[in-house]
């Protein structure tokens, strides 16, 4: 009898854990986007001229993740991509005191409702001052630059390692307005300042330059 009343006990305490686990497993995060509020930002490489930025916060189960700028895009109704700020120890070696800070932008990150997981979107050359990215669906365009003054554009997929679309488009300009999308079929135009316009057919594995290039400056 007693031997049966153990086995019981260890068959109920086996059936908690599991439910536990099931209920553990399938819990579900909140994630929210905080109010705006306006931060002093160096928009250049001298600290001492600072104009006004709008950031938020994201929240992940009510505490603070990470701190975001700029218009979020949902990219499915499950996965969030923002663009992440954060604070930079700008205090030098010899100064005494608490710490100095400045805000500081960063790359963008994908945020996943459901599981609350926060991780780095990769976008190759991606110049985190000078290269504005417009969403469109899993696909991300931007304009980056090299030293020697060339400007490329540049395509993303989510989940590709490399881009789909990296592009010379200009040469000795003084860069790129944003991108611009449409869809059915799905385009992006590319505008480098000075230069004419360049129209991009976005498939599910490739880019080709449309077929109306010439064109792809008019309404």
């Amino acid at each position: 009898m007693k031997t049966k009343m153990q086995t019981a006990s260890k068959l109920l305490v086996c059936t908690l854990l599991m439910a536990c686990t099931g209920l553990a497993a399938s819990r579900t995060h909140v994630v929210a986007l905080g109010k705006w509020t306006t931060v002093k930002w160096p928009a250049g490489d001298d600290s001492r001229e600072l104009v006004d930025m709008k950031i938020r916060p994201l929240y992940v189960d009510g505490k603070v993740k990470e701190f975001t700028v700029g218009p979020a895009h949902d990219v499915t109704e499950r996965l969030l991509a923002a663009q992440r700020v954060f604070r930079l120890n700008d205090s030098l070696p010899q100064e005494n005191g608490p710490n100095r800070w400045r805000w500081q932008k960063g790359g963008w990150i994908l945020i996943d409702r459901v599981s609350g997981k926060v991780q780095p979107v990769t976008l190759p050359d991606f110049d985190i001052d000078n290269s504005p990215v417009n969403w469109f669906r899993d696909y991300a365009a931007y304009c980056s630059a090299t030293e020697d003054g060339k400007i490329f554009a540049v395509i993303v997929q989510l989940g590709r390692r490399k881009p789909l679309l990296k592009k010379v488009i200009a040469s000795g300009t003084t860069g790129c307005l944003i991108p611009a999308w449409q869809r059915d079929p799905a385009r992006v135009t590319f505008e480098a300042v000075g230069d004419p316009k360049l129209t991009f057919t976005v498939r599910s594995s490739s880019v080709d330059i449309a077929a109306d290039e010439t064109s792809a400056g008019e309404d």
